[in-house]
């Protein structure tokens, strides 16, 4: 969402018209869940997607056609059996899809934006929330710096969860969407499935800092598209970094030792996820040493290793590859994303 709001305002200081549109409830096989976007020009889609097939082609032509009308409003697509047939797609369901009229120029629109990328500059928690009985009227929430734009009541707040949610109260209809996170990826160990790995999970939306103690592996022509390459001393991660629950980490330093003092301080931090790298006769003799520090076995449970999705990875690209699907699939599931 942060690149497409970018989109967003280069657009509108064009004097451009747009259309969002936002999947804002979808039930059974739809090809996109809740909070799937697109934007709409005068020449059709811009960026984004809310799936493709019939459902996408149909919307841009009611885009469209709310670019004519100036309007705004929501469209429902009941895909049953029979539909799918006749729509010629390969998933069924109920989606529910709003389109939000953006006038060309629109300054609370322009001014949103801008406070936007300030925020997710600033590493917020953020929501976007669209006021659709107003038109989609947008607003943006965060708990450091509260609302900006629009008129929201205060009970919105209570819908600012990790899945995107809507509620109707007292006449007014709003659709909250978390936008960005505060969440990072913490790599420890810059070596080769590291240099693979940090761009893959940069490109799917993942924020990086990588770590070595090694100078010559934390040049940052190395790791270009992360956020920070940090070098560091593994027998004090506090000192560099401070571990929060929306974090990630992953461990795939060059040794069983360095392994070993890295989890034994992170298993001490509220890390959303734990993994680690290796084989399986090196990671019961790494747990077993955490066991003799004191470690109960549910604590360690809280480790996954061998790091990945047991795809028969070999070379360092893939398992990047595998790494970066098992982190996709934690972030969907906390998210609530639905099963395809």
């Amino acid at each position: 969402m942060r690149n497409m709001l970018k989109e967003i305002k280069k657009r509108l200081e064009n004097m451009e018209e747009l259309v969002l549109v936002t999947v804002v409830a979808s039930s059974g096989a739809t090809p996109r869940g809740s909070g799937a976007r697109m934007l709409i020009g005068k020449d059709g889609r811009i960026c984004g997607t809310i799936g493709g097939g019939a459902v996408e082609y149909r919307s841009e032509h009611i885009a469209a056609q709310m670019l004519k009308d100036k309007a705004s409003g929501e469209h429902d697509f009941t895909l049953t059996a029979e539909d799918v047939q006749n729509l010629g797609m390969v998933c069924g369901g109920a989606v529910k899809v709003f389109f939000s009229y953006i006038p060309a120029g629109d300054k609370d629109v322009l001014s949103l934006a801008v406070e936007a990328e300030r925020r997710f500059s600033k590493s917020e928690d953020l929501w976007l929330l669209s006021e659709l009985s107003d038109g989609g009227r947008m607003s943006i929430y965060s708990k450091e710096d509260g609302f900006f734009g629009g008129n929201p009541p205060e009970w919105t707040s209570e819908i600012m969860k990790s899945k995107p949610a809507r509620r109707i109260w007292e006449g007014r209809d709003f659709y909250a969407e978390k936008i960005g996170s505060s969440g990072k990826v913490y790599i420890f160990g810059c070596g080769h499935v590291s240099q693979e790995l940090q761009p893959v999970l940069s490109h799917v939306g993942f924020r990086c800092v990588v770590m070595d103690d090694r100078p010559e592996f934390t040049r940052p022509e190395l790791f270009p598209t992360a956020e920070e390459a940090k070098l560091i001393d593994f027998e004090k991660i506090a000192d560099y970094i401070s571990i929060c629950e929306e974090d990630y980490v992953c461990v795939m330093t060059r040794g069983h030792a360095f392994d070993f003092v890295v989890q034994a301080q992170v298993l001490k931090t509220p890390a959303a996820y734990i993994g680690v790298i290796g084989s399986r006769h090196k990671t019961a003799a790494v747990m077993q040493k955490l066991r003799d520090l004191g470690y109960t076995d549910s604590e360690l449970a809280r480790i996954t290793t061998p790091i990945g999705l047991a795809i028969k990875a070999e070379t360092p690209a893939e398992i990047a590859i595998s790494i970066a699907a098992q982190l996709i699939l934690h972030r969907a599931e906390r998210d609530g994303r639905k099963n395809k």
